[in-house]
């Protein structure tokens, strides 16, 4: 069953937890224990259920891309052509490369992340999606920002601002 949740879902002590995590999944019960003030036993018991609940769905070592021999990152804005699908025709397995998809409203019907060798190898995943239909590619130049962290909404800030990026600021002291 695939169900909505909201962040009421979640009270402050099982927030506090996946900040924790999310900071340093390696963290021991007994050392989040003393970070959240409570017993490791309690912890434990809030981790299990969070696990359950299908919030907490893994553990990872995060990788730096470049020093692991990927330094070229692209997004691919995809136009399958009806016939030929990418996400219909093919299995992850076939492109390795791609990291992440996401399905778009829009022109496009897919975003795609890549990560390549070199530029010559990217050159040979964009000719294999290629025959998928119609593309914009974007190659990274560099990542000016980036937070893989699911955070809490916080009900002081706006939803949105206008114009330009929301900044985040320190709160006044």
């Amino acid at each position: 069953m695939n169900s909505f949740r909201s962040e009421n879902d979640l009270d402050d002590l099982d927030w506090k937890l996946i900040d924790e995590l999310q900071a340093d999944a390696r963290l021991s019960y007994n050392e989040l224990a003393r970070r959240v003030h409570l017993s490791a036993p309690a912890v434990a018991d809030r981790i299990r259920r969070l696990e359950r609940r299908g919030v907490i769905v893994g553990y990872q070592a995060r990788i730096d891309p470049v020093a692991a021999g990927f330094p070229v990152q692209a997004y691919i804005e995809l136009r399958c052509a009806p016939s030929s699908c990418l996400l219909k025709s093919s299995a992850a397995a076939d492109f390795p490369e791609v990291i992440e998809v996401d399905k778009l409203s829009g022109q496009h019907c897919s975003m795609l992340k890549v990560r390549a060798s070199s530029l010559a190898h990217l050159e040979g995943v964009l000719e294999q999606i290629g025959k998928h239909g119609q593309m914009d590619t974007h190659i990274v130049l560099s990542t000016q920002y980036q937070d893989t962290r699911v955070r809490r909404d916080h009900p002081d800030r706006p939803v949105s601002t206008s114009p330009g990026w929301p900044r985040r600021t320190a709160p006044a002291e």
